[in-house]
């Protein structure tokens, strides 16, 4: 049985396909593929920081965090965020756990730049797996969110597209990005095979911009690692998930080189 990272964008959680949470469950129960799931939650932090009269700033598409903004980070995503989908999961028939990256030291992190403009935003250096692992042997969906810690207790704000790289890196998994946007764009299509040099190719261009930057790196580290693929898919598709792991062609799938069948 192989582990699937499952990586949901904050933005699209409330426009989800019913199916989606069932998808879940279904890899698991039906396809005996172990799903993990990391996410995020950008709209939620944005709302609440405004309630608090905390403005909201950003960097090619990430959060600058102050560490009263680390407070709200926290709060919204290990709570509010992370609850929502257990209860979403369990309504599924699933069994789901919610964590952080904090808890068992899971997601170690240091800033992703010394000196950064972007105050308490991490990266992932190494991940405890084996806290993924003791869930999932006891048949347990974890659902994780990507607050960061450091040996010294300092939390980090991570990007939850390179967290969810990070852990797929470290399980040797297949890593699917979804979004509320069919894949990667251009001209109005999507673009349903990529590789690395093409997303080079893209960046350079301007066609990938805003909040996709940060996924198309996400996407190149997990293929440096030695993952062979990853998918950007829409969660507001009916049965997105199962039809991806069926073979359907669907979303953008980027890989280090063409295969011979592509």
């Amino acid at each position: 049985m192989s582990y699937f990272i499952i990586k949901c964008g904050g933005s699209v959680l409330d426009q989800m396909h019913p199916s989606f949470f069932e998808n879940i469950v279904l890899m698991l129960k039906g396809h005996h593929i172990k799903p993990v799931i990391v996410h995020g939650g950008g709209p939620e932090i944005s709302s609440m920081l405004s309630k608090l009269n905390i403005e909201s700033q950003f960097v090619e598409g990430m959060r600058v965090t102050t560490n009263h903004v680390l407070d709200v980070v926290e709060m919204t995503l290990s709570g509010s965020m992370n609850k929502s989908i257990v209860r979403k999961i369990m309504e599924c028939g699933g069994c789901a756990i919610g964590i952080s990256g904090v808890d068992g030291m899971l997601l170690q992190a240091k800033p992703i730049e010394q000196g950064s403009e972007l105050g308490y935003v991490g990266k992932v250096h190494a991940v405890n797996e084996k806290i993924i692992e003791s869930l999932v042997e006891e048949s347990f969906i974890p659902v994780i969110s990507p607050v960061g810690i450091d040996e010294d207790s300092q939390r980090w704000n991570v990007n939850a597209d390179l967290a969810a790289a990070a852990i797929a890196k470290a399980l040797h998994a297949p890593l699917c990005l979804v979004t509320n946007v069919p894949g990667i764009m251009k001209d109005g299509s999507v673009l349903p095979k990529l590789t690395q040099l093409d997303i080079d190719r893209l960046l350079d261009d301007q066609i990938i911009t805003g909040g996709m930057i940060p996924k198309v790196k996400a996407v190149k580290e997990c293929l440096q690692e030695g993952i062979s693929e990853v998918v950007i898919l829409n969660g507001t598709e009916e049965n997105a998930l199962i039809r991806l792991m069926n073979g359907e062609e669907i979303g953008t799938s980027i890989s280090l080189e063409p295969s011979f069948s592509k």
